[in-house]
């Protein structure tokens, strides 16, 4: 059996504890498959947002081992304009070819460092116009929980890095696996990267009825051709107020949310039977073989043949 992937999780001045620990918990709950190891900048005692100092047990030079490096983030006050000399100088250690990632205000560093020049980006929103005063080049979208671009990965503020690292095992080894991991560290097992960072209203008005019962109705239906019509009669209320009740406790559309569904529903059939891509299709409530393509082609790059061949076992 090859070695576990290595995952090392770069501690600066200033970093927030609780993301700081998001990828052992959520990576290190497969040792079999991920070994995660933290270092900090120059092998001395880090000072954190919190009222605590933490003391990592490996250097910079951790860093030249890595298979994917994650880049903790740092409370503002400790973001810079440009890259620290001590940062530069662990950074350094990365291999070309290492998969990079960051956690909220850890896309600073990675674009500080050239790392997200000509890409697409995010990061925490409540900073985004700062972002995009330092680095212009850089295509960034504040609206989402996280933008994977192939090797480099960035997220945006806390609770997302848990969406990141989950969506990094799911990557890596399939949507079972992933939702294993979550259920265990009791968390959603998907948010999809294109869902909203920053929902104005979160929860219902005081009195107002909510849409979640009509959601996990939804979810039991998936192989059917639901409406916003659908929708809204389960709900009882009329289209316009269950579409702006449902966009402001998701974040997204009625529409996009029953895709973003089906996207993760058909992925799991895919891993987990041997179901033809047209029986998988008309499963999850695509009306053909073509548009499970497209619109898995549009959440993951691949299309259900190469997804499969990728996560399933030969029988």
């Amino acid at each position: 059996m090859s070695a576990p992937h290595r995952v090392v999780v770069l501690a600066m001045t200033g970093v927030y504890p609780f993301e700081l620990g998001i990828p052992s918990r959520i990576l290190g709950m497969v040792p079999d498959r991920y070994e995660v190891l933290t270092c900090g900048v120059d092998g001395q005692p880090v000072r954190t947002a919190a009222d605590f100092t933490i003391t990592p047990e490996h250097g910079p030079e951790a860093l030249a081992t890595a298979d994917t490096v994650i880049v903790a983030p740092v409370a503002p006050p400790y973001v810079t304009d440009g890259l620290p000399a001590p940062v530069a100088a662990a950074l350094a250690h990365v291999r070309p070819g290492t998969r990079l990632v960051s956690i909220c205000t850890g896309a600073f560093v990675l674009a500080a460092a050239g790392y997200l020049d000509g890409r697409r980006a995010t990061t925490h929103w409540h900073l985004a116009d700062r972002f995009r005063r330092m680095y212009p080049h850089i295509d960034l979208d504040p609206d989402v929980l996280f933008v994977d671009d192939g090797q480099v990965l960035t997220s945006a503020g806390a609770a997302s890095g848990v969406d990141v690292c989950l969506h990094l095992l799911r990557k890596d080894h399939g949507s079972a696996l992933a939702n294993t991991v979550a259920r265990y560290c009791v968390v959603p097992p998907f948010r999809d990267g294109g869902q909203a960072q920053y929902i104005e209203q979160p929860v219902p008005e005081t009195g107002a009825a909510s849409t979640a019962a009509t959601r996990a109705w939804a979810l039991e239906r998936l192989g059917e051709p639901l409406t916003l019509a659908d929708l809204a009669a389960h709900a009882a209320m009329s289209l316009r107020t269950f579409a702006r009740r449902f966009h402001d406790e998701v974040g997204l559309s009625p529409g996009r949310w029953l895709i973003q569904q089906r996207v993760a529903r058909a992925r799991h059939l895919l891993e987990s039977s041997d179901l033809t891509v047209d029986r998988v299709a008309a499963e999850v409530g695509f009306a053909t073989a073509a548009s499970l393509r497209q619109h898995l082609h549009a959440a993951i790059g691949v299309s259900p043949q190469a997804y499969r061949r990728t996560f399933q076992l030969t029988r």
